[in-house]
């Protein structure tokens, strides 16, 4: 065999080794090593005490998966005065089982929470390079899932749904407007319904809220910018991943909506129409069953602590 060939043979092989170790290390250890961010968000009134804001997405439940739900049991310690759930709850038929064990701590305290594509439908096996299109929303679904179960039981720990609708909230002297939609990534949003809720919600007085929360699951841009329109100081959202995989020092690959890349995870300002809102995305705490990998982008929760504004 020539030598350029057995060169070539040699760098193939090397190339796949280090593929087949960097897999190895996204599916059995980054994929579990949970982490909790922590940031501030300065948007209460002078002289308000902090707000603590779980915010939790894309657990993508399913039955066996003790480890995470045994991390996010222990959230709780964290005392929280409110929890945001952006969605994607559900990875399994038998999801809910997880979900009920991992929130049983958090009975009692206040949250609120938005559909994804995967509380709806089961996942499915797809090709990844899928994501590197234009557009990734898929007309196939999976199998049903219980998701009138899920809002029975989210609708028993205290918390209230946003999907499409707007609500208000109490808590720590401070009085929030929040409205959300239903999951962008499936079209299921209906941003007129919720700016009539709005609309309804302020008409008695329309500056009763001290701050106003916004809530999705996708990040696409059409609904970030209808929320600024609406008024949102906060956005919090989540479906992204983080990219799921992504390159040390240049990020994720792809976002699996419009959001710009380097929005992917994390808070950012979003600006729309000559008015602006802080945006939280959450790089998620699971995977699909189909796809348990994650690389240089571990699982997360983030802990958003509302301060007062200088």
């Amino acid at each position: 065999m020539p030598a350029v060939i057995r060169r070539a043979l040699s760098i193939v092989g090397a190339v796949a080794a280090v593929g087949a170790a960097a897999f190895a290390y996204g599916s059995l250890i980054e994929r579990n090593a949970y982490v909790l961010r922590r940031v501030s968000v300065p948007v209460l009134p002078a002289g308000s005490r902090p707000i603590r804001v779980l915010h939790l997405s894309d657990l993508h439940m399913a039955p066996w998966q003790k480890r995470k739900q045994d991390w996010i049991r222990q959230l709780a310690d964290l005392h929280p005065d409110l929890i945001v759930d952006t969605g994607d709850n559900l990875g399994h038929e038998r999801g809910l089982e997880g979900i009920k064990r991992a929130f049983e701590p958090f009975a009692g305290i206040p949250g609120v929470y938005v559909w994804g594509s995967n509380d709806y439908f089961g996942p499915q096996a797809k090709n990844p390079f899928r994501y590197f299109r234009k557009s990734t929303h898929s007309k196939s679904s999976g199998a049903l899932l219980d998701r009138p179960g899920l809002q029975t039981y989210l609708d028993s720990l205290g918390w209230k749904d946003l999907d499409n609708t707007a609500t208000t909230l109490t808590g720590g002297g401070v009085a929030f407007e929040l409205f959300g939609t239903d999951d962008p990534h499936r079209h299921f949003d209906r941003l007129d319904l919720v700016s009539a809720a709005i609309d309804e919600l302020r008409a008695d007085d329309p500056d009763w809220a001290d701050v106003t929360l916004a809530v999705t699951h996708a990040p696409y841009q059409r609904v970030l910018n209808s929320f600024v329109t609406n008024g949102a100081d906060v956005i919090f959202a989540g479906h992204t991943h983080g990219g799921q995989v992504a390159v040390p020092g240049y990020g994720a690959l792809v976002t699996n909506c419009d959001i710009p890349r380097e929005q992917v995870k994390g808070l950012s300002l979003w600006n729309h129409a000559r008015r602006v809102a802080w945006l939280h995305v959450s790089g998620g705490l699971g995977t699909s069953i189909f796809a348990p990998v994650r690389f240089a982008n571990r699982p997360e929760a983030t802990l958003v602590t509302l301060t007062a504004a200088s």
